[in-house]
Order: structure tokens, then C-alpha cells, then sequence
């Protein structure tokens, strides 16, 4: 797969006319005879190649008058794993975008996020997406709302509210024009309604949603790893479910993951419905639903030691975070110790520093502390080794102050050299931040123990600098190569928990 597929005329035509669900969120069909726009893998008898465009966004198809298909809902398929494989300026934006800058804070605040004039971020989106910011977040506000008229009995000024539009009119006006229904329309012919709207639960603000990924997924390193390394209060493995607190812009809530076969099942509980976009791409973000499996396992199954491991589980993801700023002081309260001895220090630092969050459905009591509580903190109370304390302040003091930013729209390369740059940073904890916080894809591990004995097992080179010249191989997914050698191990993350 590569940027600006949908300009490879005969690839598409060959991915739709074969329904071929892999390259969902690659890019759209837009059919000139019916005006719909569809996802490849439409159930539909595919029109005449003639009478395709093929277009890289939804939001690009609605800007050109497309509306999307009732039968194949082109808005639900994946994202592109192409925001998430990329560290240029067009994929930081589309993930800022996603979590919802451009509706808190308009272009000129994503602009600011990312040092670029708006002028730049607009000329260079309008370039490889064929359309603008503003374009993109209507389309993902339309994604919103036809989630929340499908699946809760919400009243429709409140889903409007919920999915980020200035006025009802304009709620009314997007969804007519996007799905060539009105909202109540949409609402009475939506797939299993009424079924879906009474299991909601009565609890304000809770809703229930499926989160699609590309197949295969395989859960156990997954979810194995996140359960194994949950913060007590903050995150928790309860009746099959990955469970945690997410800190939110106008917020909190609690987000309850559930493999599933064909999907991850999601709860989230809010205390603002406006913060549901950005729960669910912080969910999907941690879970790396928008990973394109199959590049990445051809790419490693290349490699006759590593073929026989993707084989035996395809479809590994990087288990990532929901706040970047979080999982980098964990990286430091994890440093030569123990899982178990990270988590008790981790858990210590919320119960003393934490938000508190009622969760009458399970046993989640905090949001893990914000940088500010952190550096507001006597370091004398750390029971830590003194190098160790000074990291650690270092590290919080610097995210409070915003000298040191960690977001979906960091520089990769460049926040991996900040980070090398603070005491007590070795490569060993830019990388695992650089692979789980941030989301690099190539991140990789050489010094890490548990790949370190994984290596000798398999016949590998041990030593990290001859390990990194072996897995040239396996650029630009050694993030992904780490999850099959950390499989190797019988070790609780790599296992669901029961």
C-alpha cells in the first residue's frame, strides 16, 4: 500500500470488482451514474469501471456531491492505516483532526498545534485528500451523528449538540445531504433500531458501539499486554472486558473493550456526550484498530525467522495508550523493575494524585494524574531511587511547563531526541514511548531484554547493535516485529487473561 492509492485506477477497479474488505479506508468509490459513494468491499453489484472515480476520503466525496451508500455505510469502514504508519504533516494533521482539534479550536488552533500556517495545512490536505480541515471534521461530525441516531434514543438536539454542530439546522442540512436521509429517517431505517436503542443503558451518558477493524486481529497480545499492566483504579480486566478512565476535553469517561470476533465491542460512559469522537479515536488508537495486518505480516513473513511466529498468530497490534503523556511517566516508573513493582508505584501516584471518577459498574476509581498534579509533588515522597526521582520531575515538569509536548501530532524523530535528551533517558525508554505513545510503527527494541533473549531463541543476533543491522529487514514495522518476539515468551501479556 502506498500514499495516493486511489490514483492507481486498475488496483482499485480490481479491489472492488473482487469486494476485497482490505482496502476499506484506503480510499472510496464514487459511482458518476447513482452520485453514491461506496466502501470496496460493497455487497452491491459493482458498476461498470467506466462509471467509477475513485476518490482518497468520505470527506472528499461529499465535497464532490457523493452521498454515501445505505447498504455498505462507507463512514463505518476502518480509518486509513496511513495516518498512523506516517509522521509527515498531512498524517499528523488527519490525527489531530480526528481527535477533535479542528471542532475545539478551529484551523488556526490546529495550525498552532502543528507549527504550520493554515494556508500550508489546507493547501497540503486539499493536495492528497481533495479536501480542506473544515471538510474533514464535518465529515467525521456526520460519522458522529448517524452513530448516535442509530444506536441511542438521544433526542436529535442533543445528538447535534453530542456531535459537535454549531445549530440544528446545519445537524439537519450535513445529514440530508450526506446520507440523502433526514435524522429521523435514518434513525427508523437503521439496521436492528430498536433492538440496539433498548439494551442502551438508562445511565446518562452511556452508550454501547462496534469498533471494525481490519482482519485479523489477534487479541491476545493486545489486550493480554494492557491487562497485564493496568494501574489499579485507573484500568482493569472485568467480565472479559479491558476497562479504563479516559481524561477528555470537556470530561472524563470509562471505556469498556470487548473482543470480538468480527469487531471490538465498546462501552463508553461519558460525562459529556460531546467528548464521544474523541473517546472513540482514542480507543481505536490504543487498540491500533486501523493497522493494515496483512502489509504489515507479507512485510515480516519475509523473514524466514519471524515467518513461522506471524504464521502462528497473524494479525499482532502495538497496544498503545490513550494519553501520551500518562504512558511516558509510566515508562519511567517502569525502568529496571518489575511489571508488578511498576503498577504499585503507578497506583500509589494516583491514589495520591488522581481525580477521583465514580464507576458504579466495576472497580475504577481515578484518572491517572495530569503533569501538573505531578510536578506539583514533594519528590522526597518518590520511593525511588534518587537518579531515578530526577527523571522522573524532569519528565513532569517539562510536559506541565509544554516544553516538552507528547500528542498524535508529535514529530516522531524529533520528540524521540527530546526525550533522549532529559536524564535518565536511555534508548531503551525513547523507543518504548516512541512505539506506544506516539504510535511509530518502527520503533524497535534492541536492548529490551525480553527481545534480547527472544533473539538467542530464535537464532538471532543478541547484541543491539547487530540486532538493529538484522531487522533492516523489517522496516518500517520493527513495532510490530517486537510483538512477535515478546510472543515467544510465557509471559502474562501475551496471553487474554481468563
Amino acid at each position: 500500500m502506498q500514499k495516493g492509492m486511489h490514483t492507481d485506477r486498475t488496483r482499485c477497479v480490481r479491489a472492488v470488482q473482487s469486494k476485497d474488505a482490505r482496502f476499506d479506508g484506503w480510499f472510496f468509490t464514487a459511482v458518476l451514474t447513482t452520485r453514491i459513494y461506496c466502501r470496496p468491499s460493497c455487497p452491491a453489484v459493482p458498476p461498470k469501471p467506466e462509471n467509477m472515480t475513485f476518490l482518497p476520503s468520505a470527506a472528499s466525496c461529499q465535497q464532490a456531491g457523493f452521498r454515501a451508500c445505505k447498504r455498505c455505510r462507507p463512514d463505518t469502514s476502518p480509518g486509513s492505516p496511513e495516518w498512523n504508519r506516517r509522521a509527515d504533516l498531512v498524517a499528523r494533521a488527519m490525527r489531530l483532526i480526528a481527535d477533535g482539534v479542528v471542532d475545539r479550536d478551529g484551523v488556526p488552533g490546529l495550525a498552532t498545534r502543528l507549527g504550520y500556517s493554515t494556508r500550508q495545512i489546507e493547501r497540503q490536505l486539499l493536495a492528497e485528500l481533495g479536501a480542506g480541515p473544515l471538510a474533514l471534521a464535518r465529515a467525521q461530525r456526520a460519522q458522529t451523528a448517524r452513530l448516535l441516531i442509530e444506536t441511542t434514543a438521544l433526542p436529535m438536539a442533543d445528538i447535534a449538540f453530542a456531535a459537535g454542530f454549531s445549530s440544528i439546522r446545519s445537524f439537519n442540512d450535513t445529514v440530508r445531504e450526506v446520507f440523502a436521509l433526514t435524522p429521523s429517517d435514518l434513525r427508523t431505517r437503521a439496521p436492528k433500531a430498536s433492538a440496539d436503542r433498548a439494551a442502551q443503558p438508562a445511565a446518562p451518558g452511556a452508550l454501547t458501539l462496534r469498533l471494525p477493524f481490519r482482519a485479523p486481529l489477534n487479541p491476545d497480545n493486545l489486550f493480554g499486554h494492557l491487562a497485564a499492566t493496568a494501574v489499579p483504579g485507573v484500568e482493569e480486566w472485568r467480565d472479559g472486558a479491558f476497562r479504563r478512565t479516559l481524561r477528555l476535553p470537556y470530561g472524563h469517561g470509562i471505556a469498556a473493550l470487548t473482543p470480538c470476533p468480527d469487531h471490538i465491542a465498546c462501552r463508553l460512559t461519558l460525562s459529556d456526550l460531546r467528548d464521544l469522537p474523541v473517546a472513540i479515536s482514542r480507543c481505536r488508537r490504543m487498540l491500533d484498530l486501523d493497522a493494515d495486518p496483512v502489509a504489515v505480516d507479507d512485510q515480516l513473513r519475509a523473514d524466514p525467522v519471524l515467518a513461522p511466529l506471524v504464521d502462528k498468530a497473524p494479525g499482532r497490534r502495538v497496544p498503545r495508550t490513550v494519553d501520551e503523556a500518562e504512558f511516558a511517566v509510566r515508562a519511567v516508573l517502569g525502568q529496571q523493575v518489575s511489571t508488578a513493582a511498576a503498577r504499585t508505584h503507578a497506583a500509589r501516584l494516583v491514589t495520591a494524585h488522581g481525580e477521583p471518577v465514580d464507576d458504579p459498574e466495576g472497580g475504577l476509581t481515578h484518572l491517572f494524574p495530569a503533569p501538573g498534579a505531578l510536578a506539583a509533588l514533594d519528590p522526597e515522597s518518590l520511593a525511588m531511587p534518587r537518579t531515578r526521582r530526577t527523571t522522573f520531575t524532569t519528565l513532569v515538569g517539562r510536559l506541565a511547563d509544554g516544553t516538552l509536548r507528547l500528542g498524535v501530532e508529535s514529530d516522531w524523530p524529533e520528540t524521540r531526541a527530546q526525550l533522549l535528551a532529559l536524564p535518565g533517558f536511555g534508548p531503551w525508554t525513547a523507543d518504548v514511548i516512541a512505539m506506544r505513545a506516539l504510535g511509530d510503527p518502527d520503533a524497535f527494541l534492541p536492548t529490551d531484554l525480553g527481545i534480547r533473549r527472544a533473539a538467542r531463541e530464535l537464532g538471532l543476533p543478541s547484541t543491539p547493535a547487530a540486532l538493529t543491522a538484522r531487522a533492516a529487514a523489517w522496516r518500517p514495522w520493527r513495532a510490530y516485529a517486537v510483538q512477535y518476539l515478546w510472543a515467544t515468551d510465557n509471559h502474562p501479556i501475551n496471553f487474554l487473561p481468563v
